[in-house]
């Protein structure tokens, strides 16, 4: 007879599953032992359990099937927590195995004690501990199927002992996630194609749920002449071969996207949870769509709520609607498009020798060299401002990060989850100084599990986006500064291909010799640390605190800081 850790991984092997992201603990010894024994599924072996979570769902993110990390009992499973609170704001089937104390002493403050199904309740779509034998294989398939349903992160907690017990029943189960339609009803639909037949500025705000969707949501525009505005979870889907785009909003945004949604009087919201109230239009008519009832008016005051598929609800509406001959206000919100996109583009320049590199040449030129089918993964902060803004998406690109949760660190543990996924796929890790040295560990994860992993760090020597947000708010920046190492020098001593660019002229070399290169490999870039990333709306608010920010800093007696403000960001204040 099996155990109940073997019949788990046998479970798992069935169901599709190629690898367990983890640290080892005696608390999984029935689990490792059973991945031992089974020889098909690997142990995943990451230095912290923080970047097997983030692991896992970016796997799950990539591939769209279950994916899997484990901790061990107490800190081990704790370590866990922020990526799975991330796998499960950004939807995706997360499994996590918390191993727990011995069952009987549960209860009585054992040694590294916790309650993890407590604990783990609010970044989980399901969360339970198996007590004995005779729950299993049922509560495996409950939680596999919760994760693979509702999109989100199922916990297994089990003590040691009951995984090691002997199994009562070894029942394998199969899992296959449904594909329904789901569309509004008539009534719905005649009520949302009356309030868009009758706008005569129409705008599209489409995010991440309009996955797979791309030419349902691009006729929508052009019945509707409707120019679309993609929140950073819609890029990927929506930005390219798009005569329709133009271009985000939000913090991360910029002038084009904004005025196309603050000029409509009726605004089409697809498969977006954009969390930013105040870049709503302030007069616009609302109709949202999303395949979560609960999402509707979340955000902004709806005038007509859908519940459906964006895709299928897409199709539904078209025959409901009536083109639009006039199409001044896309023509507009194309040219504004064109306009602000060059004024981007012409920030993407080069720096004299012995300066530092303007992260939009970096990012600039990262994209127009990586692969067709890269997969980036820009760190929160600076990083995602970047990718968001010079990171051209074409239909096989792929664009994953901390998105919804906004959490450092992100990107080399979700490119170690993409790059164990997709082995032959060149994975690029945009990563922040901040970010890299925050799990840093994980460096000698990808040496040792032999990753071709592509780091590019945009190496500032500060929390660079904190700063902006301190300026914007009038503070003196304080407890931002970085004192970093050469990264280059870092990863060259454990293994990684290391380059360190401190020069525009050594960019393009550094990242083909790093793109070529058969294994992990590091470009520490040395970026201009006062480099601006403004917004598309300035409010007053805003432009009081800089103001403030800046007299504050003279009279701290710093004024150096504001003359390097100003040499390097003279390009876009003049």
């Amino acid at each position: 007879m099996s155990t109940v850790a073997e019949n788990m991984i046998a479970t798992l092997r069935a169901n599709g599953v190629q690898r367990i992201y983890g640290v080892p603990g005696d608390s999984l010894n029935g689990i490792t032992d059973a991945l031992r024994k089974d020889g098909t599924i690997t142990w995943a072996h990451v230095r912290h359990e923080e970047a097997a979570a983030f692991a896992a769902g970016a796997e799950a993110t990539l591939t769209g099937e279950l994916a899997v990390c484990a901790g061990s009992c107490g800190p081990g499973n704790l370590h866990l927590i922020n990526g799975l609170y991330d796998a499960n704001r950004t939807r995706v089937p997360v499994l996590a195995i918390a191993a727990h104390i011995p069952s009987g002493e549960i209860g009585s403050n054992y040694f590294q004690e916790t309650h993890p199904q407590d604990l783990f309740r609010e970044c989980s779509v399901y969360t339970e501990m198996v007590s004995s034998p005779e729950q299993m294989p049922r509560l495996l398939e409950i939680a596999m199927r919760n994760a693979v349903e509702k999109r989100g992160v199922a916990v297994l907690v089990i003590p040691g002992d009951v995984a090691l017990a002997p199994a009562v029943n070894d029942r394998i189960a199969h899992i296959r996630q449904t594909h329904p339609v789901v569309v509004p009803g008539r009534e719905e639909l005649e009520e949302a194609a009356g309030l868009l037949n009758a706008g005569s500025k129409v705008t599209i705000l489409a995010g991440a749920g309009v996955a797979g969707a791309h030419d349902a949501v691009v006729g929508l525009a052009d019945t509707l002449a409707a120019p679309i505005v993609h929140a950073l979870g819609g890029k990927e889907h929506l930005e390219y071969d798009n005569e329709f785009d133009v271009g985000m909003t939000g913090l991360l945004g910029f002038a084009s996207g904004y005025r196309a949604m603050e000029d409509a009087d009726t605004l089409l919201m697809l498969g977006t949870d954009f969390p930013y109230q105040q870049f709503f239009p302030s007069k616009a008519r609302i109709i949202q769509v999303d395949i979560r009832g609960e999402q509707l008016g979340l955000r902004a005051p709806v005038d007509v709520g859908l519940v459906g598929d964006i895709g299928d609800t897409a199709q539904a509406l078209q025959p409901l609607l009536k083109r639009k001959t006039k199409r001044a206000h896309l023509k507009d919100a194309q040219k504004h498009y064109r306009k602000t996109r060059e004024k981007l583009d012409d920030l993407a320049s080069k720096t004299r020798k012995g300066t530092p590199l303007h992260p939009q040449f970096v990012a600039r030129r990262l994209d127009e060299l990586a692969a067709d089918d890269a997969v980036f993964l820009p760190d929160v902060g600076s990083p995602v401002m970047w990718a968001s803004r010079y990171v051209r998406m074409n239909g096989r690109r792929r664009l994953i990060g901390s998105f919804a949760h906004g959490s450092m660190a992100n990107a080399l543990p979700q490119a170690i989850g993409v790059q164990s996924a997709a082995p032959g796929r060149q994975v690029v890790a945009m990563c922040g100084d901040g970010g890299l040295a925050m799990l840093m560990g994980e460096l000698l994860t990808v040496v040792q599990s032999q990753l071709p992993v592509k780091m590019v760090v945009f190496n500032n020597s500060s929390l660079n986006f904190v700063e902006l947000e301190m300026k914007a708010a009038g503070f003196v920046n304080y407890a931002t500064g970085l004192d970093n190492p050469n990264f280059a020098d870092v990863a060259n001593s454990l293994g990684v291909l290391g380059i360190r660019v401190d020069s525009s002229a050594d960019l393009d070399a550094a990242l083909k010799k790093a793109f070529a290169h058969n294994g992990p490999a590091l470009i520490d870039v040395v970026t201009a640390r006062q480099e601006l990333s403004m917004p598309p709306a300035v409010t007053a608010e805003q432009a009081k605190g800089f103001a403030l920010y800046a007299v504050r800093t003279v009279l701290s007696g710093r004024g150096d800081e504001l003359l390097d403000l100003a040499a390097t960001n003279w390009r876009q204040l003049f």
